[in-house]
């Protein structure tokens, strides 16, 4: 008797070259993650949770992804009707790959522009951005004099009831970002990764 034919592996929902937009009306497209050292798409369940946070619909605001990668932060806030987006991006090919996704998707309201992050965000003082991303790469866990650089930018570049999103490899604390004038709003913690919803320290 012929022994029937092993299943096909089925293949993973979230394969480890893609990950996939989670909401709003481009749910579940698929975005490339080129194979990068360092590459570190924001993981779905901590993307929902983000959301959550700030609302399923983002009519309106505008936001910028200072280390844009692969684009899951800020395609996800497009997706749900943020007004402008604006995905920062050093590498050649993440711009290209984050430019043929804007193409793909007709994205009108998202602008892919070539540069360092935190240079974007001084550039922007003063503008009252709306909601700033900053997932900057750990580098093993050393990235702190990257991440106070950049918090620092956000922090002008933000309106007065601006929020940052700040992912990174251990949780800031109240007193660290204290002299930035920022505050926790929300945060949270899934596996190595740690996750800050942060807003403007009220003025004494």
């Amino acid at each position: 008797m012929k022994k029937p034919a092993p299943a096909a592996p089925k293949r993973p929902a979230n394969a480890p070259n893609e990950v996939r937009i989670i909401g709003g009306h481009w749910k579940r497209t698929i975005l490339p993650v080129a194979k990068l050292p360092g590459l570190r798409p924001t993981p779905a369940r901590v993307r929902e949770t983000l959301f959550n946070w700030l609302g399923q619909d983002l009519q309106g605001l505008r936001c910028l992804d200072a280390f844009a990668g692969t684009g899951a932060l800020g395609f996800e806030a497009a997706s749900r009707g943020a007004a402008e987006v604006v995905l920062v991006e050093q590498d050649a090919g993440l711009l290209s790959a984050l430019s043929r996704t804007k193409t793909k998707l007709t994205a009108d309201t998202v602008r892919v522009e070539r540069g360092d992050g935190v240079a974007a965000l001084r550039q922007r003082a003063g503008q009252g951005l709306d909601v700033v991303f900053l997932d900057p790469p750990f580098a093993d866990g050393q990235n702190d004099a990257l991440v106070l650089s950049a918090l620092a930018a956000a922090r002008a570049a933000i309106g007065e009831t601006g929020l940052i999103y700040l992912e990174a490899p251990r949780v800031w604390s109240a007193d660290e970002l204290a002299p930035i004038g920022l505050q926790v709003h929300r945060q949270g913690k899934a596996g190595q990764v740690a996750f800050h919803l942060l807003r403007l320290l009220p003025v004494p």
